[in-house]
């Protein structure tokens, strides 16, 4: 599985707007219900329910929000990233800048693990971590996603 499968740069928004934690899951999850269809209050009632379990901020400046929603019936995945990052209770204590939200159907949880393994082995990179936050388009931040693919 690609992420460049799942991620079109209309699913992209460079910057994030919010400023803290519940406002970037909320920005994240308007725009998937925009792409995707869904009910918008069901899918951020998902993601806020999985958040309270352990913060999906896995360190390094990233975040991986995610759920499974019945409101869903295909996986999901939009992603966003800000200058400036947001405290978010991640794993490292630092702030994140980077966000891929990813929500699927109950039936989709062999795919949901192998998305949300791609996206950690895709960022782990500081290479691509630094380009993600340079680019200033949807386009370019998912150019950047297709050449680490690539390698």
């Amino acid at each position: 599985m690609l992420l460049t499968e799942l991620l079109t740069p209309d699913r992209i928004k460079v910057p994030l707007e919010a400023g803290d934690k519940p406002g970037v899951i909320r920005e994240l999850t308007q725009l998937l219900a925009e792409r995707a269809g869904g009910d918008p209050a069901r899918i951020l009632a998902a993601v806020e329910e999985r958040e309270q379990v352990l913060s999906t901020g896995i360190g390094y400046g990233i975040a991986i929000p995610h759920a499974k929603s019945a409101t869903i019936h295909d996986l999901q995945l939009v992603c966003g990233s800000r200058p400036v990052g947001v405290p978010f209770d991640a794993l490292d204590g630092e702030p994140v800048r980077l966000f891929f939200l990813l929500v699927g159907p109950e039936g989709a949880a062999g795919l949901h693990v192998k998305a949300l393994s791609r996206i950690a082995r895709v960022v782990r990179r500081e290479a691509v971590r630094e380009a993600l936050l340079k680019a200033q388009t949807p386009a370019e931040f998912h150019q950047v996603l297709v050449e680490a693919e690539e390698r």
